[in-house]
């Protein structure tokens, strides 16, 4: 028979799907020499291509992880950025207030004050 798996009474093997920590694992077991391709792919029935490809990403990605502390002293220096900027934005928000209670305290009418109050 040219396909075996649609014999009677055989079932159809539903997709795996595995985690980013499995297949470092795996990949990590056969750079470093612990297990060969073939021993990991007999122990957690994984063909070899799969392996193979996991260890290609895992290579390619692997000078991300350097990468990775440039974007953070970035990302710290536009916190500083916004920061100082949020301070100078909260200080002439201030200023704004109490001009606006000066100028509101005064009135146009014969140049007297509306309520009695004194002007902040």
């Amino acid at each position: 028979m040219k396909y075996p798996m649609f014999r009677k009474g055989c079932h159809v093997r539903t997709r795996r799907k595995f985690t980013a920590e499995f297949k470092s694992e795996v990949v990590l077991q056969v750079l470093s020499g612990e297990r060969t391709v073939a021993q990991v792919c007999r122990e957690h029935e994984l063909t070899a291509q799969m392996v193979n490809d996991w260890k290609a990403q895992f290579l390619a990605g692997a000078a991300q992880v350097f990468e990775q502390g440039k974007p953070a002293s970035e990302e710290r220096a536009r916190i500083a950025e916004l920061e100082q900027m949020v301070g100078k934005l909260t200080m002439q928000l201030e200023i704004a207030k109490k001009a606006s209670r000066m100028l509101a305290g005064t009135s146009r009418r014969n140049g007297k004050r509306r309520c009695g109050c004194p002007a902040y």
